[in-house]
């Protein structure tokens, strides 16, 4: 229970704190649960007069982003993003926020951004807290944006490798690889828009001033981190631009090596082809053929073999084939 700004003890009894936090005028409860099952959340539901359709997403989480106002509460949907060290990569989570009338309760599923410090965080700031419990949603908001611009900073010096990678000179058997790499972080770049883009719109609700149970005074909290939101959108946009500016260029390059390729195989084939000709010929075994008596007639069919190929090789090389 906070009351002024500051932490207070309260009853134990749902009930019986949420009819004190009223009373009082200037209270409300913080209740925050991880992972909840039905019957846990059931007692929540009932003592705060939850929507059942807002409960029902709580339980079942895997929702997108959104705002939805109901007569009694407000329900805010965030994703979570953390950057894993270890794999490179990222994960999701889902963290709900019901706000209504004296109560906020906060609903997470995974493992981002646990509500630890942020609870912390706030306490350490009366001035916030007193604006009941919009500051809440605006302190668990705020840190949920601030780790995607934090997620954003490590796709950005992932990417610049990646990039470095794709144009860094490599064999045919690295072409492949890269080209998975890059399809494998488009990946990722698509489940961080998923978290960033919907969530616009609510928070732009939420700072414009059209929105139930928020303090007026909590408003220009809410509007800096829709701005935090849209550069972090933003950053995740410009991302995916370079990203797939990248693949193009890993394709143009898996093109350009596949003419080379191309190139030289032909132009081994037609080195090739010229004394295949000249033992095709001989071969035929004809009765009046020019030189098959004479001494010379071998060596002179090797040595128009060799000047042929050294002349096709001399040509291709020049050309930049070989």
């Amino acid at each position: 229970m906070y009351r002024g700004g500051r932490r207070v003890p309260g009853p134990e009894d749902f009930s019986e704190a949420l009819a004190q936090a009223r009373a009082t005028g200037d209270a409300y409860l913080w209740i925050g649960l991880y992972e909840p099952t039905a019957a846990e959340f059931d007692l929540v539901t009932s003592e705060f007069g939850l929507h059942p359709l807002s409960v029902e997403d709580a339980l079942k989480a895997h929702q997108r982003p959104k705002l939805e106002a109901y007569d009694d509460s407000l329900f805010l949907v965030l994703k979570t993003i953390v950057y894993d060290e270890e794999a490179a990569g990222i994960s999701s989570g889902e963290l709900m926020v019901f706000l209504g009338d004296a109560f906020v309760v906060t609903v997470r599923h995974g493992e981002g951004n646990p509500l630890t410090e942020v609870r912390s965080r706030l306490e350490g700031h009366p001035e916030v807290l007193r604006h009941g419990p919009g500051a809440v949603m605006y302190a668990v908001s705020d840190a949920v944006v601030d780790q995607y611009v934090l997620v954003a900073d490590q796709l950005q010096m992932d990417l610049e490798e990646l990039e470095a990678a794709v144009f860094a000179p490599r064999g045919n058997s690295d072409v492949g690889s890269v080209a998975a790499r890059i399809y494998a972080f488009k990946r990722q770049v698509l489940e961080f828009r998923r978290a960033t883009a919907p969530l616009l719109e609510p928070m732009q609700r939420l700072s414009g001033g059209v929105t139930p149970f928020i303090d007026p005074a909590a408003r220009p909290y809410l509007r800096d981190v829709s701005d935090h939101l849209t550069r972090a959108n933003d950053h995740v946009d410009g991302l995916d631009r370079l990203l797939s500016d990248i693949l193009g260029a890993n394709l143009a390059q898996m093109g350009v090596q596949q003419n080379d390729d191309m190139r030289k195989i032909s132009a081994w084939a037609a080195m090739i082809a010229i004394p295949t000709m000249i033992a095709g010929i001989y071969g035929m075994n004809f009765r009046h053929m020019p030189e098959l008596d004479q001494v010379w007639g071998y060596p002179l069919a090797l040595a128009a073999m060799a000047v042929a190929c050294l002349g096709l090789h001399r040509f291709f090389k020049r050309r930049g084939w070989l």
